[in-house]
């Protein structure tokens, strides 16, 4: 069963923008925060952005500024929409869904979004 399903990936130039969405199911119980996660071949994953149900917002310095994320908490939905792309941009983006309020909170993990940026 797929819980955390994301879209909006694709191929785009430099210094165009996509904008990623992703929704987690109704059957997770108790979200505290969604997020973006990216990872490039041979990297490690990094969080791009998150957003808590409060609205606290966290961001990788590399994409402040041209990178905003927010949600929708009644509908569990979580968007990126990301301007002035460059080729480091490129990877794998992942929508991540945190359960719990903890640190047994549990993570749920989409099956990542292709994002590349090239001429």
């Amino acid at each position: 069963q797929v819980q955390v399903v994301e879209s909006g990936g694709g191929l785009v130039q430099p210094g165009g923008s996509l904008r990623l969405s992703c929704t987690a199911s109704k059957s997770i119980f108790s979200i505290s925060a969604m997020g973006w996660y990216r990872q490039a071949p041979g990297k490690q994953r990094d969080l791009v952005a998150s957003i808590s149900v409060g609205g606290s917002l966290n961001y990788l310095d590399s994409v402040k500024g041209r990178f905003t994320i927010s949600r929708d908490n009644a509908k569990n939905t979580v968007y990126l929409q990301m301007n002035s792309l460059t080729p480091e941009d490129t990877a794998v983006y992942y929508c991540n869904a945190r359960s719990g309020y903890s640190d047994l909170a549990f993570n749920y993990w989409g099956q990542g979004t292709q994002v590349t940026v090239s001429s």
